[in-house]
């Protein structure tokens, strides 16, 4: 059996609240990796940019951006996941959405809402930490914000890969760099962070900085900033196993639940 796991990064520039020119943008993305791969990663709300304006751009579970991610997932055979904006129940998710080739669909909703510009006033908050089991690999999924808390993140379920996909803005692109390494090493897991790039309309410039690390805090993807990049990074499980076998430093993590 194959243990690699071949990650598509997508970081690029996203349309201001239009998920239309959005879908196309990233189809012709998705169809110009000519490599196989097994996922592929968009940002955070890669449908709208970080936009508080739910009501204006919300789709459902049966709406087109869900509809259109099968599609591409069943036509590349590879799971794509980033969030998009969803209303349900009429209560509004910032919602990572991991779609396999099959059809399935896998939900992350953001536990962690950015309160500086109000998020938490907008979208209601996440309660369960989701892990999902594809191609023999654990893929842990979480969104920008999700990032600054560890223990929300913490390894207690001994998950092989942390996704992050995110907006986040190049002032604090520092801290960005800083805490994926950290969740990768204090984890001894792969740590994948997608962000996109460009400038939002309310002047916000994002630098990208989209990378993975491995086990060891290794950068294992050298993705330029600011340029819209696609790259394919290769994660080992071989690696993982023999890291976590020889350090074994997670049979000393803290035991504990989240309430």
């Amino acid at each position: 059996m194959n243990t690699d796991l071949h990650v598509a990064i997508i970081q690029t520039h996203l349309v201001w609240e239009n998920p239309e020119a959005n879908r196309v943008h990233f189809e012709s993305k998705i169809n110009s990796i000519k490599k196989p791969c097994d996922l592929i990663v968009l940002p955070e709300m890669f449908t709208t940019g970080f936009t508080m304006n739910a009501a204006a751009v919300a789709e459902s579970m049966t709406g087109k951006t869900v509809a259109w991610l099968k599609k591409m997932a069943k036509e590349k055979q590879a799971a794509i996941t980033g969030s998009v904006v969803i209303a349900e129940n009429n209560q509004y998710y910032n919602r990572m959405l991991f779609v396999c080739p099959n059809g399935t669909v896998h939900i992350y909703n953001k536990r962690h809402s950015f309160s500086l510009v109000g998020e938490e006033k907008v979208f209601t908050s996440g309660k369960e930490q989701v892990v999902v089991a594809y191609k023999n690999w654990k893929l842990c999924l979480q969104i920008c914000y999700d990032l600054r808390f560890p223990v929300w993140s913490r390894n207690t379920t001994d998950y092989d890969a942390l996704i992050y996909v995110a907006n986040w803005p190049k002032p604090r692109i520092a801290a960005w760099d800083a805490l994926l390494k950290a969740r990768a090493i204090e984890n001894m897991c792969y740590c994948i962070g997608v962000n996109r790039v460009g400038e939002d309309e309310a002047q916000n410039d994002y630098s990208g900085h989209s990378t993975v690390y491995d086990v060891l805090g290794n950068n294992i993807s050298p993705i330029r900033p600011h340029k819209d990049h696609i790259e394919i990074v290769t994660l080992d499980k071989k690696h993982l196993a023999r890291y976590r076998e020889k350090l074994n430093f997670l049979s000393d993590r803290d035991r504990f639940k989240i309430m």
